[in-house]
This record gives C-alpha cells, structure tokens and sequence, in this order.
C-alpha cells in the first residue's frame, strides 16, 4: 500500500482522540519536575511497549526514546516531546487540577507528551506503508534546561543517522485551528542567572552596618531589565527578569547573604555581548551603591531556535492539510527552548499549535491558571505524522 493519505491520517488520529485526551489529564493530575518524570516515562512506556516499537538506549534518568521502523525506503526523522513540569501552585478551574501541592503543567507538557502518544500510535498501525524509520524522543527537564543537553552528551544521536527534526509546542495565546510556523530564528537564546550577594548580617533592631544583601537583591531585581532595555529583533524584546530572590531567615535578622535567580534572553550572539556587557556595569553600579559584593553565575544555557528552511515549508505543507488557511508565519518569539539543541544537530522545524480556549480562560504560560483547549491535541498529532511522514520520503 501507499503510505497514509491526509484523510488516513485524520482517521487514524480520530481513532485516538479520547485516549490522547485521557492520557493529557491524568499526566495533568501527575506532574513531575525535570529529571523526576517517573510516573510520566511509565505512562510513555506503557503506551509505546503497547504499540510495538523498538525500545532505544536512553542516557537520562527518566525520558525514553523509540524507534517504528517503516516498511519502505527513506530518510531517518525524529519526533520530539517534552515532559516536564514547573513548580507552580495550580489555580485553574478544572476536574483534573494537579493533585501535587506546589506542581503544575503551566506550558502544555502534558499535552506535548498525548499529542506524541497520539502521532506515534498512528504511524505504528500503519508502519509497513511508511518510508523511512521513525525516532520518537520523549525528553525530560526541558524547563530546566538540562534535559536535551544530557540526551546528546549521553549520546542518544549517536549511530541513529536521523536526517530530519520536528517538533511542537502547545499556544495559549492564539486559537485552536491556528498554526504557526518561522523559518530561522524563531524562539530566543537563554541563559539562567544566578547572582550571589554578599553583605553585612546582623540585628533587625541596631542594623548600622548599611551593606544590606536583601535590599541590594531587591534593588536588582527592579533594575535587571536594564541589561535588555532596547535591545530587539525584528521588533521583539530581548528580555531579563528576575524568577526567584532568596534572603534571609529571620523576621529581626538582617541577612548577610542573598541570592537572585533569573534568565537572560537574547536572539543573536551581538544581543548576548551587549547584554552581558551592561550586567557587568550594573553589578558595579550596585556594588558601589549597597556596598555589597555581586556575582553573577551561569547554570545553564540553550541557543536561540533556529528552524531550517526546507523542514519548515515541509511543515508548513502539512499543517495546511490540516488547517488550511490557518497557517501563518509567527514573529520571533522571547520565550526558549532547549529544543534548538537539537535543531543545532539535525535540520528541522519546531512550530506552534493554537491552543486558547474560547472563552478567554487560558492564561498565559507559566501561570497558575494556565489551561487550554484540548482540541489542539488531535490537530498536533496529525500534523507531527503528516510531517513526519513528508520528511522520512526521499526525493
């Protein structure tokens, strides 16, 4: 047989439509941090032994990479998912809230993981029509930064000869039915910071010693988007902002040491010189107006996306076989993804499926109330396997 039309692919994925959904909300009711994904890789692994595919070496904790091998000649294409979540009090009113004190899937993971779920159960009931071989990658600690950068110094690539990449990402800021794609740069660099702040501790009720490490925190944290003021790319903002301030131990304490964590984001390596640059300055500009010593650290760090040309429109292609004109061409977008860690190794396209409830209720991601519309999973599936599928064909 030919390999699966749009229409086989539409029924294909139609049949999982209430198992992806089932499987978003139970991994919404069980969120795990990065490199804790237990209970997730189970749920990954049950599902894939399930299908029959090809269990692959996996040089992470948790996470597990596949392998569904076509019936035809043709290229070697990964799919990717990422299935971490955030440590993130829920407030969002739904049936199936996280039932984890201080856990949540605040950016879609849970849905990344049902929409891959879904596309590898697709391609595996129709492996013998398909060309190619087909490398499904399930990756922890995205939000973190450290998931990919550990699979490809594991060597998860290694030998596998994979010639094409695609992947997704859930959107609560556009509707279901859209589809965004860019070619090049389309999301930033970013770099976690974490600054350490020296000072003079001492009694809440005699302090004199004016070196004081929490106001000198609070003060940077107002002042750190000075690094980014200006600084854009195709009239987007760089960015950098402050995520976490710890200080102190006591209310009649002055502490004698804090510590500001945040992320600088930036879209290309001049942004990033300049940036660094102007956080040099203000740490001693801070140093001389507290009195307290600044260091600044990098834990870790993800290029910008970078999306190859000819994966996009291939991508494009197949996204309009779903949506039709609901396809468009995104702006760079200031959030990140250590997706581009793969996208540095292997030509491909990381794109954007609308996800905003109808009723404005989504939130933005990364916020309690974060939620979407489930109607975005079966249009995700059928995209990553129509794409898939064009990739793995040779010409």
């Amino acid at each position: 047989m030919a390999a699966p039309t749009t229409e086989d692919i539409a029924e294909l994925i139609g049949l999982e439509g209430d198992r992806m959904i089932e499987v978003r909300r139970d991994l919404h009711r069980h969120p795990e941090l990065g490199f804790a994904e237990t209970r997730t890789t189970g749920v990954i692994e049950e599902h894939m032994v399930g299908l029959g595919a090809e269990r692959l070496a996996c040089p992470t904790p948790t996470g597990s990479a596949w392998a569904i091998e076509g019936g035809k000649p043709g290229r070697t294409v990964m799919l990717r998912a990422d299935i971490d979540a955030l440590p993130i009090e829920e407030t969002a009113d739904i049936e199936f809230a996280s039932e984890h004190e201080g856990l949540m899937h605040a950016c879609g993971h849970d849905a990344h993981v049902a929409q891959l779920l879904g596309a590898s159960s697709a391609l595996a009931a129709r492996a013998d029509d398909l060309p190619g071989r087909h490398i499904i990658v399930f990756q922890p600690a995205e939000e973190a930064l450290g998931g990919a950068a550990a699979m490809i110094e594991g060597g998860l690539l290694d030998g596998l000869g994979i010639e094409r990449v695609v992947g997704c990402h859930v959107g609560s800021v556009f509707p279901t039915g859209m589809i965004g794609v860019r070619s090049g740069i389309a999301m930033a660099e970013v770099r976690a910071l974490r600054v350490e702040i020296e000072g003079v501790g001492g009694h809440g009720a005699a302090y004199t010693a004016g070196a004081n490490p929490l106001l000198a925190a609070a003060l940077l944290a107002q002042r750190l988007g000075e690094v980014a003021a200006d600084l854009t790319y195709e009239g987007v903002h760089c960015a950098c902002t402050a995520g976490v301030l710890h200080a102190g131990t006591a209310g009649n304490v002055i502490p004698a040491h804090a510590v500001l964590k945040g992320t600088l984001r930036t879209f290309t390596p001049e942004q990033t010189n300049a940036a660094l640059a102007r956080l040099d300055v203000l740490m001693l500009d801070l140093t001389a107006e507290t009195g307290c010593t600044f260091v600044v650290h990098f834990d870790d760090t993800a290029p910008a996306v970078r999306n190859d040309a000819e994966v996009t429109e291939i991508v494009r292609a197949s996204a309009a076989e779903v949506v039709g004109g609901g396809v468009f061409t995104m702006p760079p977008i200031s959030p990140s993804d250590d997706m581009s860690l793969f996208l540095e190794q292997i030509p491909g396209c990381y794109f954007f499926v609308g996800a905003a409830r109808s009723d404005g209720t989504s939130g933005m991601h990364h916020n309690p109330g974060f939620a979407i519309d489930e109607g975005c999973l079966a249009i995700a599936a059928r995209v990553l396997v129509g794409s898939a599928i064009a990739c793995a064909q040779r010409d």
